[in-house]
């Protein structure tokens, strides 16, 4: 996180939260920023290029069977030109050779552009120059320098921006065994105007959903020069998402899309440009909110385009077609005093109306609990199931589940409390897409502190250990920005929690329910994981929104006999997901810890 964001961040917690609660959590932002900061410093100390790292890379060309042209283009205009300079020679010094780099003065005003264009042209007749007699813009100086592209791919390179001498290399290593590529997007850092290294942004891989909230891909940019052309290049009137809007288009055409989870990308942090401050191109917004639109038209998704409150992130709000019935399925044991409460949060609050609610009793013995249950249970839209065996979450469930004459499961745990009047609507929204499995919502703590925005595949909280799952962002102050946003954005994950949930009925039983040997711990991941299995995405929604009073109906995992099931369940899992889960979660970077929620980084 930039410095600018931490500072942004902080006056929104002063804004926002009782003098307590902001002074401990602008500490707490304060002391993972600066810690974030102190790793990135080691992690590039542990990742430097050596003089031996580059031998290496040069002997191992020679085994490449496939060496594509890689035609890198960027755009000039009035830039400085200690940063021309530096843009330029980071492309001369690249390890992989078979590249060439399109360079087109945009009609600039200062003098020394064209001297240094002219210059290193000379120097290297893989350079390519050419002059525009007027203006044209970002986009149309961008489809000057495409014209001037001879290669079978395609990079793109801001004129003040540096690439390592690496990244041609792993862009041409990863080709060889993924030569059917069509869109290879890296990790990205900062760099300040003395050198210095900062705010990595380590992604995920491809994330439909991401994108379509975010230009999350942004560079190392790397594409099949043919779609592009196919696509129309750029088009005038995205200027400042000029990029964004190409590459929605192009992702329409393709879902051969690739992530290499390393840093190939310096972006310079200076005046004016858009990697120091969003701000500084305030129209960009704009060009990517009529990007997104127009997608979503040529897309065929009815929904409008929202700004979701942090400059460059946005909200696609769709429709929910039809009037679907949704079943939200609720077991409880004597629980009055939560149930109640979700009970009535969710007749109080929910704007989505056509639902029904079941609740299913596991033997409830207190009297005011079954008075309650009986009461409302002659209600038209909720009905009360018995179910007089032990206690198996999994069980439960599918129990329920068989009883819902529905088009969409709710699984809702009873210690739950709506506090979003679109929480159903949110994750109806998306569910009923074809090619999602089942929709995630954002849990919070009482105290507004995030308990679930996702599962994290591997999270073991533990050194060394192998683990099965955890929570993104876990305790982070819910108006914190997190990660890049990412608690707050809709994104695309591996699993969600099952206090939460909702799937289509016919999703559901294609992989056939909870799986009932897990009877408390981890029968939502295996769910999830067995439904992406099916090659549905899972989807998270920070729009739906409710308290989560955890563990409040059964206690927390901490006498012998329950440490003793949550290790026999877990093992269970090891067994069953080890190696698919130890290959990593796509939707987490390999550079991100497993130790951790926080998205702090590997070291």
């Amino acid at each position: 996180m930039s410095l600018i964001q931490l500072i942004s961040s902080s006056h929104r917690i002063l804004k926002n939260e009782g003098a307590h609660s902001l002074f401990r959590q602008a500490v707490l932002h304060f002391k993972f920023v600066r810690k974030y900061r102190v790793d990135y410093n080691i992690y590039l100390k542990q990742h430097q290029l050596t003089e031996f790292d580059l031998i290496k890379m040069k002997d191992e060309l020679k085994s490449f069977k496939y060496n594509p042209k890689i035609s890198i283009i960027t755009p000039v205009y009035n830039v400085d030109n200690i940063w021309l300079e530096k843009a330029i020679i980071s492309v001369i010094n690249q390890v992989y050779e078979n590249w060439e780099l399109g360079l087109v003065d945009d009609a600039s005003m200062k003098p020394h552009i064209r001297e240094t264009l002219e210059k290193y042209h000379k120097k290297d007749s893989r350079i390519k120059t050419k002059y525009l007699i007027a203006n044209e813009g970002i986009s149309g100086a961008s489809n000057e320098a495409l014209s001037l592209a001879t290669g079978e791919f395609t990079a793109f390179l801001d004129h003040d921006d540096e690439l390592p001498l690496n990244a041609l290399f792993e862009v041409a290593k990863f080709l060889q065994e993924h030569p059917d590529a069509d869109m290879i997007y890296s990790d990205e850092d900062h760099i300040t105007t003395n050198g210095k290294r900062i705010d990595p942004y380590f992604k995920p891989d491809w994330s439909p959903d991401l994108l379509l909230s975010n230009m999350y891909t942004c560079h190392f940019g790397v594409y099949r020069r043919k779609l592009i052309k196919e696509i129309g290049g750029f088009r005038k009137g995205f200027e400042g998402s000029q990029d964004y809007d190409m590459v929605l288009r192009l992702t329409e055409r393709t879902d051969k899309i690739c992530h290499i989870p390393k840093i190939l990308y310096h972006w310079r942090n200076i005046p004016g440009s858009t990697a120091l401050r969003y701000q500084a191109k305030s129209y960009a917004d704009a060009s990517a909110k009529k990007a997104l639109e127009e997608g979503l038209e040529r897309r065929n998704i009815r929904g409008v385009v929202v700004p979701c409150g942090y400059p460059g992130y946005f909200r696609v709000k769709r429709e929910i077609i039809g009037n679907p019935g949704v079943s939200i399925i609720i077991p409880t044991k004597d629980g009055i005093n939560v149930l109640r409460k979700c009970i009535e949060s969710i007749e109080k609050i929910t704007k989505y109306t056509n639902y029904e609610i079941i609740i299913i009793d596991n033997n409830s013995k207190d009297p005011r609990t079954l008075d309650y249950m009986k009461t409302i249970g002659q209600r038209s839209n909720i009905r009360v199931l018995r179910y007089e065996k032990p206690f198996n979450f999994s069980a439960i469930n599918n129990f329920a589940a068989r009883h819902s004459k529905n088009e969409y499961l709710l699984f809702l745990n009873d210690d739950t409390e709506v506090i979003s009047e679109e929480w159903l609507s949110s994750m109806l929204e998306h569910v009923q897409r074809k090619e999602v499995g089942a929709v995630g919502c954002k849990l919070l703590y009482p105290d507004n502190m995030i308990q679930h925005a996702g599962l994290i595949l591997g999270i073991s909280g533990k050194p060394g250990m192998p683990g099965v799952a955890g929570h993104e962002h876990k305790h982070l102050p819910d108006n914190d920005p997190g990660y890049f946003r990412i608690p707050h954005v809709i994104h695309n994950v591996s699993a969600v929690t099952a206090a939460c949930i909702m799937i289509r009925k016919e999703v559901f039983e294609e992989v056939m329910g909870f799986d009932e040997n897990l009877t408390i711990a981890f029968n939502d991941v295996d769910l999830c994981l067995r439904i992406r299995e099916k090659g549905y995405l899972i989807v998270y929604t920070p729009y739906s929104k409710l308290y989560h009073h955890e563990s409040f109906s059964r206690g927390y995992e901490d006498t012998p006999e329950k440490i003793e099931r949550f290790s026999k369940e877990f093992n269970y899992m090891r067994e069953k997901w080890g190696k698919i889960i130890d290959k990593g979660d796509p939707y987490y970077n390999p550079n991100l810890s497993l130790e951790h929620e926080d998205f702090r980084i590997r070291i």
